[in-house]
């Protein structure tokens, strides 16, 4: 009897513990995360401390990314996917791999930096602006990102290779702010001022531009303060482009965050989704990286301009999405580079 009572205290042992493994293993959540580690992590580490929930990362490229959800399909273990464009985000929604994320959560962004749907939300934005070396001359001309096909910056101009997201991204919001007449000129007056240099990264156009390589170039507004950061008598100045009285406005793009339509932990992923868009970590967030707060209400850092300062292009963030493959036909139809 006494042999039978202790084989019988093992099994409940093991069996609590195998129970409480099993929780353990249940308060975890895998993110496909588009964006940089050094930008995320010290916020998710937050999260875990104060939640007790662990977040794994696995980080890559967004569309590679995006791809990885596309053919896992219900195999797949992820829980969020986050990434730098909406584009991506957009294309999650229309290939049915996001599931609606609560509207309580959701109602705090605008309705222009989500999808319409709810099965993804904004969480910082960024801006397309020009970075121009203060002694440059002859550059007074330039008040919008079309004047960049001007041929008088044949060999002064820094633009990225046309597969950056970014790129795709600004062209598909000029695209839809202007004419697929005026925006396939604007590409073909750029190829030409170029002549075959291009960037692989903003940073690079930006220390091109700083250096007197080059005069300007298109860029994100972060990377222009990231610079400054580092070499702050850097003879370089941003340039919002198209705020004149009919002027498009500056085109914005969103890094946000889906959830799998396959995830066993909404509440969990839920809960992470609600950390990331409270004022605390909406700061954080954006900030880390000199962009906007996406939630109403959150400022951007002080370095930056403020939002509502300028004009920005009245183009729904999801429109990045839907329109991608009519801009990608473009830009191949021109051969840019």
């Amino acid at each position: 009897m006494k042999k039978y009572w202790q084989h019988g205290l093992v099994g409940l042992i093991l069996t609590a513990l195998l129970a409480s493994a099993s929780i353990v293993q249940a308060e975890e959540l895998i993110v496909y995360s588009g964006r940089k580690d050094k930008f995320i992590s010290p916020l998710i580490k937050q999260f875990t401390a104060e939640t007790g929930i662990k977040v794994v990362l696995h980080t890559a490229k967004s569309t590679a990314l995006l791809n990885k959800l596309r053919i896992e399909g219900d195999r797949t273990v992820a829980d969020l996917y986050i990434s730098n464009d909406a584009g991506n985000l957009q294309t999650g929604t229309r290939l049915g791999l996001f599931q609606a994320i609560d509207k309580d959560i959701t109602k705090l962004i605008p309705a222009n930096l989500r999808a319409d749907d709810d099965t993804w939300i904004g969480l910082s934005a960024r801006a397309r602006v020009l970075v121009v070396n203060t002694k440059a001359k002859d550059l007074g001309f330039i008040k919008s990102v079309f004047d960049l096909a001007d041929p008088r910056l044949k060999g002064r101009l820094a633009i990225t290779h046309s597969s950056n997201g970014s790129f795709i991204a600004g062209v598909t919001v000029y695209q839809l702010s202007s004419s697929k007449a005026m925006v396939t000129d604007w590409l073909k007056g750029m190829k030409a001022n170029v002549g075959g240099k291009l960037f692989s990264k903003h940073s690079k156009i930006v220390k091109a531009v700083a250096s007197g390589k080059k005069d300007v170039g298109l860029v994100n507004h972060y990377y222009i303060y990231r610079h400054l950061a580092k070499n702050p008598d850097a003879p370089i100045r941003i340039l919002i482009p198209d705020q004149q009285d009919m002027g498009m406005g500056v085109a914005w793009n969103v890094a946000g965050v889906g959830m799998s339509k396959y995830t066993k932990k909404k509440a969990l992923a839920e809960k992470l989704i609600a950390y990331l868009v409270s004022e605390k970590g909406q700061s954080q967030f954006a900030g880390v990286n000199s962009e906007y707060p996406t939630r109403m209400g959150v400022a951007a850092a002080a370095i930056v301009p403020a939002a509502g300062s300028y004009k920005v292009a009245d183009v729904p963030m999801r429109d990045l999405g839907t329109h991608r493959i009519a801009t990608l036909d473009l830009l191949d139809t021109i051969g840019m580079p």
